[in-house]
């Protein structure tokens, strides 16, 4: 980790709606926290009740979210507003592929406070066959 790494509680919150269904995940873990010109990039370990801990990496950039998981899943998502974007995502029970097209994507960040918010709205097909909409809402705060 870069020596300004801080280090941060992050709350990482994904709704997807799918036929009148909702379903809710909420991860909340301990990360990491640095910024390199105007790049920002928060690190987290997920422990899932089953599996392997998924080690998961935010980079936000002005024009683009990348979401990179390795361990228990392997998967680099990459939001670009208005773009269709396309990954595999590898899992236990195999191999899926993903297309995204985000249609919100919102970054803030209180430097003073250390806190940051990332909000993204999508939409997703899972192995060309069913689109959902997705929504992730990622906080963190510096631990003090």
């Amino acid at each position: 980790m870069p020596s300004n790494a801080k280090d941060v509680q992050v709350k990482l919150v994904t709704e997807i709606k799918d036929d009148g269904r909702k379903e809710k995940m909420e991860v909340n873990e301990p990360g990491q926290f640095y910024q390199r010109g105007d790049t920002k990039v928060l690190t987290f370990t997920e422990h899932p009740d089953e599996g392997d801990a998924i080690k998961t990496m935010v980079t936000v950039k002005p024009s683009h979210v990348s979401i990179k998981r390795s361990g228990g899943v392997e998967m680099r998502q990459v939001f670009q507003p208005e773009v269709e974007t396309e990954n595999i995502y590898h899992h236990t029970y195999g191999d899926f592929h993903m297309r995204t097209v985000t249609e919100k994507m919102e970054f803030q960040l209180l430097e003073e406070a250390s806190k940051g918010k990332l909000t993204l709205r999508y939409q997703m097909t899972l192995n060309h066959e069913v689109t959902q909409a997705h929504s992730l809402t990622l906080t963190f705060e510096e631990e003090s």
